[in-house]
């Protein structure tokens, strides 16, 4: 069969092309095209178009870019037509993706969305457009099960993909033992260039008040490199590409821009305060929208607030440091903290995302 995914985001790339591998253990003449990145290229795929033209974020963003997203999505159908695949796998991008599962419904092609739009946050009206033009939809967070029944929308929770990856991490042994020695505080500025530069002011005064720690600053090859450029200036400082884990692995403590980060740092069990700054208009926007009390998956998990979030103004290197300096010496916080984490490993369970996707997708699409 022939598999059509899109994705706008890196996490969606790393997901889709764990996703592919499974898929491919399932049927062995499965063909894949995508809208991706390198992850998504070496499981396979023939990548269309890199995940990057496509990954704003953000009112402000994406007003700006609304002709150039407009022929991006023409572009996009255009090639589910020639192609004419069985089935189209959209993850996550809803402002892109739930255009193309409507052009793909209004074709004749199945439908399904792996990790489900955020709707639930702060968009609950586009349950209508996914009842119309999504033939099945996974979910990944437990929660997501009960919202979508109380919209009247059946639903399957697979598991979550970011247990997988923790699971199947394998520690460079050689890199941990470089800073086995020291005291390390992880900064994880996100996976977008606007998050990345809102964070580097911060983490310049961050190094300067806690001079005795090594700064290790996860980076992303998605974003350019130059935007770090400031940083290596700093003795205790270190930028490391595409170690995300390892980098945390190190940390008695961590500063995680929100999303995904936040997961994968409490299920490598590392203190961690939640931070994250938008545009001004982004913002503003957003908190006329939003229906749930936190941002972090990790307070959303648990329905209560665990780990601290500092957003938009509270963003700052004075309430960082005031935070920073409670995790690293303050034995009752990191305690609850720790015994919070250990509720999300049993809220998630043990089920492995991408095999059981693999599964529903196969059968659906081959009906």
């Amino acid at each position: 069969m022939k598999y059509f995914l899109l994705t706008g985001e890196r996490s969606g790339d790393l997901h889709g092309a764990n996703l592919i591998m499974e898929i491919k253990n399932i049927d062995e003449n499965a063909q894949f095209f995508a809208w991706g990145g390198d992850q998504i290229r070496a499981a396979g795929a023939e990548v269309l178009e890199d995940y990057n033209s496509i990954n704003f974020m953000g009112f402000s963003e994406v007003i700006a870019k609304i002709n150039y997203l407009r022929n991006k999505v023409n572009e996009c159908k255009r090639q589910i037509r020639e192609i004419n695949p069985d089935c189209l796998i959209l993850i996550d991008s809803p402002g892109f993706n739930l255009r193309i599962a409507r052009f793909g419904k209004s074709i004749g092609i199945r439908t399904v969305y792996y990790i489900s739009p955020k709707i639930w946050a702060w968009n609950k009206a586009r349950i209508r457009s996914i009842k119309k033009s999504v033939d099945r939809m996974l979910v990944i967070l437990p929660f997501e099960e009960e919202f979508y029944k109380e919209q009247n929308y059946q639903v399957d929770y697979v598991g979550n993909p970011v247990l997988d990856l923790v699971q199947s991490y394998q520690p460079d042994d050689t890199f941990l033992s470089r800073f086995a020695d020291k005291k390390v505080i992880a900064i994880l500025p996100g996976s977008r260039p606007t998050e990345v530069k809102n964070s580097i002011e911060v983490i310049r005064q961050l190094v300067v008040v806690f001079e005795e720690y090594t700064f290790l600053v996860s980076a992303v090859n998605n974003v350019d490199q130059q935007i770090y450029k400031s940083l290596v200036t700093y003795e205790n400082v270190h930028v490391i590409t595409g170690k995300t884990y390892d980098v945390l692995k190190t940390a008695q403590a961590a500063v995680v821009t929100s999303g995904t980060a936040t997961l994968e740092t409490a299920l490598l069990g590392v203190p961690q305060v939640v931070v994250y700054k938008t545009s001004t208009l982004t913002y503003l926007a957003a908190r006329m929208l939003l229906k749930i009390p936190y941002i972090s998956l990790v307070n959303l998990l648990l329905g209560r607030k665990v780990v601290t979030e500092l957003i938009q103004g509270e963003y700052n290197s004075a309430n960082v440091v005031a935070e920073l300096e409670t995790l690293l010496t303050d034995d009752k916080t990191k305690k609850r903290i720790s015994e919070g984490y250990s509720e999300i490993q049993k809220i998630l369970g043990d089920q492995s995302a991408s095999k059981n996707a693999a599964k529903i997708i196969t059968s659906l699409c081959s009906s």
